[in-house]
């Protein structure tokens, strides 16, 4: 299913030159992916509790973290900097930056640990499905509905809305809800594929 990571290529060419001039300082890809996780969890404890209208910094936040993201992966593959340890780093700050950041709309009514929680829990177990397909013998899965970056959108179209309106409507906490079930599907579209795409190498032998 389609995802908003099929834009990160198109992404990545408008980051090139900023890449180089990074590379050029001497920052490396494990700089940046610690960097983007520090800011996550930091303003995700600033968000816990705080004024609703504090919230528009999340999806500002979001699409920097997204710079972040494509700007470690093009200093790892382009200039060399690839190793065991980014790996780790990549794959686990992702997981603990987005609990970080999910987690404030926990105290917001009408969402609840409940429709929250299950979110967080069902993204690490998508993103760690993800993972598991090169484990198999296929490729990273990034299949959708619900990635990481579309979560990304979707966690910054609600946090703009926090942001605006007094109150949100009690049927919103349904939302959350239905993130939770994308995020499931996503799981499951990203073992079909995994599956798929053995099945596929294996006919070709």
């Amino acid at each position: 299913m389609p995802s908003i990571y099929a834009l990160k290529s198109r992404f990545q060419d408008l980051l090139r030159p900023f890449v180089r001039r990074l590379h050029a300082l001497g920052v490396t890809a494990n700089m940046v992916t610690v960097a983007a996780c520090v800011v996550s969890v930091a303003i995700g404890i600033v968000l816990i509790g705080a004024p609703q209208r504090w919230f528009v910094l999340l999806p500002v936040w979001m699409f920097v973290r997204m710079a972040f993201n494509a700007i470690d992966g093009m200093l790892a593959r382009e200039f060399g900097q690839k190793s065991a340890l980014g790996a780790y780093l990549n794959e686990l700050t992702d997981v603990v930056s987005d609990a970080a950041l999910y987690l404030p709309f926990a105290f917001v009514a009408p969402f609840g640990w409940q429709s929250v929680g299950a979110v967080i829990l069902l993204s690490a177990i998508s993103e760690m499905t993800g993972v598991v397909g090169v484990m198999a013998g296929a490729s990273r899965r990034y299949d959708g509905p619900m990635g990481k970056s579309d979560r990304a959108f979707v966690f910054s179209l609600l946090a703009l809305w926090i942001a605006i309106v007094p109150s949100l409507p009690e049927w919103s906490h349904w939302l959350m809800w239905l993130v939770a079930i994308a995020t499931a599907l996503t799981t499951l579209n990203r073992i079909r594929g995994g599956l798929r795409e053995l099945k596929a190498v294996v006919s070709e032998k």
